[in-house]
């Protein structure tokens, strides 16, 4: 099954590729908008509070919609997650929020939520601009480490009380997966900066791109020059397969793929593959295969070792992929990658089941034709730029309280770098907390 690579870009028109990456889901219009949060039961108890990690009062903002009250009802979503563009757009809403609509229970459509809050603060950002503004200046100065979703609400949040906030992130532009890390068409339009500049507008917060933890300072340095310090760091490792072949040239990261998509003006000159096969069972994996598709893919498949419903990625993603024309095989874990010259022409799977409750692989094989593989099968915590002396990290995570502490005083952090779900909305969540926490902290030294 050896063969010659067959990697190109530009496999379609510019037209096709804008119209491919345009916004997957357009908003809804004024009369729509008014129209759905009519259906609202605006529940006393609502049960789509408890499941939206950020805590909106979801109840409240749409009745707002319903009213009329834009303003009013951005506002109520922005108080408790400072990133609710983004998150209306990228969250699972049909796990969180949506799935706990007491709609359900009566086997009708769920409110949709996403779309109603991306209404209005979409609406927020465009007429109105930033609806916050700071407290007196307290004199207090915050280093916040990671300018994704954890570290901009929890800088937001500080400048919300009147500290300065200093944002250091390691790569060119701001926004950590906002930017870099989602489908083109789940953020077009260069949404992630726009909301960063929406964010960084209350004033109080200067972001230094390009500055690396571990190469341009140390933990220990910024202890030292600033009040406190919050890690917004991430996940920068990528799991490898650990099978032979792993180093053929096609053989990539889909999150450096997925990269590689977001920061093209035009997709044209992204290359890919005729015949692709994404490993892995995420939502990383979803994107990655789908943009490969509209990329001009002719075969995209995507790989998973376990059965559908363990897939991380939601039951909504897997079938927005088979929508999109890409092949879903489950239970079939990556046995080996071979190829001629030195690129991949093919992948050999071991067909899987369960077994007294545990996955068995010894089903035999099966070998998909692939000149690009799409590696998707988890990422990383890398504590190298971080003195575990210093700090405390066990099972790939910055160890903390429930309220952003580590184990360093002064020192806290949230986000995909600490325990917990790996979600935007989550992130925002443990910024916001973390930032509370620090100005508690902070205001408590001062008055001692």
């Amino acid at each position: 099954m050896d063969q010659a690579p067959d990697i190109a870009a530009s496999r379609l028109s510019p037209e096709e590729l804008a119209r491919n990456f345009a916004d997957a889901h357009p908003p809804l219009t004024d009369n729509q908008a008014v129209i759905e949060a009519d259906r609202c039961y605006f529940c006393y108890d609502a049960p789509c509070i408890e499941a939206c990690p950020t805590g909106i009062d979801i109840p409240g903002f749409i009745k707002k919609i319903a009213s009329g009250n834009l303003a009013g009802s951005a506002r109520t979503i922005l108080e408790s997650n400072i990133l609710g563009g983004s998150c209306a757009r990228v969250c699972p809403t049909e796990i969180l929020c949506e799935h706990a609509c007491v709609r359900n229970a009566q086997e009708e459509k769920p409110i949709a939520i996403g779309a109603l809050q991306r209404h209005a603060t979409d609406w927020q950002m465009t007429h109105r601009g930033q609806p916050f503004s700071r407290a007196a200046a307290t004199g207090r100065h915050v280093a916040v480490v990671g300018a994704g979703p954890a570290g901009l609400a929890c800088a937001h949040r500080l400048a919300m009380h009147g500290h300065d906030v200093t944002v250091f992130d390691a790569r060119p532009k701001a926004g950590g997966l906002n930017e870099y890390g989602i489908a083109a068409y789940k953020l077009p339009d260069d949404f992630a900066q726009r909301e960063i500049d929406f964010v960084t507008a209350i004033g109080g917060i200067t972001i230094e791109a390009g500055k690396v933890l571990g190469r341009d300072f140390t933990l220990a340095a910024l202890e030292a020059a600033y009040d406190a310090v919050f890690l917004g760091i991430g996940q920068a490792g990528v799991r490898a397969l650990g099978i032979p072949g792993e180093q053929l040239d096609g053989v990539l990261n889909a999150v450096d793929f997925i990269e590689a998509v977001r920061r093209s003006s035009t997709r044209g000159d992204v290359p890919v593959g005729r015949r692709v096969v994404v490993i892995g069972g995420g939502n990383t994996a979803v994107d990655a295969a789908v943009q490969a598709k509209r990329l001009g893919a002719e075969e995209v498949t995507l790989v998973y070792r376990r059965g559908a419903d363990t897939m991380s990625a939601t039951p909504v993603e897997q079938e927005w992929a088979q929508t999109n024309n890409v092949a879903i095989r489950y239970w079939a874990a990556p046995a080996r990658i071979e190829g001629t010259n030195g690129a991949v022409g093919s992948v050999t799977f071991a067909r899987g089941h369960l077994v007294d409750g545990k996955p068995d692989y010894a089903l035999g094989e099966f070998t998909l034709a692939a000149d690009m593989v799409l590696k998707a099968v988890g990422q990383l915590f890398l504590p190298d730029p971080l003195d575990e002396d210093w700090i405390d990290v066990a099972n790939g995570r910055i160890m903390v309280d429930a309220h952003g502490r580590t184990s360093r005083d002064g020192v806290y952090a949230g986000g995909d770098c600490t325990p917990g779900e790996d979600l935007t909305v989550a992130a925002v969540r443990d910024g916001r907390n973390a930032a509370e926490t620090i100005h508690a902290d902070l205001i408590g030294a001062a008055g001692a």
